[in-house]
């Protein structure tokens, strides 16, 4: 089964766009940003793993991946 929550790859800026369940949440720039986003779904942060694999999919990079893509 999927991770609920995909967090994908930095674009031009570092900015990653956050999505849950289908729903687009935004573009989160740090791992604070995603954490934001998650509670407004009703994910408490005191709750969420970054690393939980079965929580969330982070792409091309783990939760503190912020660089720029070069494309």
């Amino acid at each position: 089964m999927a991770a609920p929550v995909v967090v994908h790859a930095p674009d031009a800026e570092g900015g990653r766009r956050v999505v849950a369940r289908g729903q687009v949440l935004g573009t989160a720039h740090n791992v604070m940003d995603v954490l934001d986003m998650l509670e407004t779904v009703g994910l408490e942060r005191e709750h969420v793993r970054l690393d939980d694999t079965q929580l969330i999919d982070w792409r091309d990079g783990g939760a503190y991946e912020w660089t720029p893509s070069s494309g």
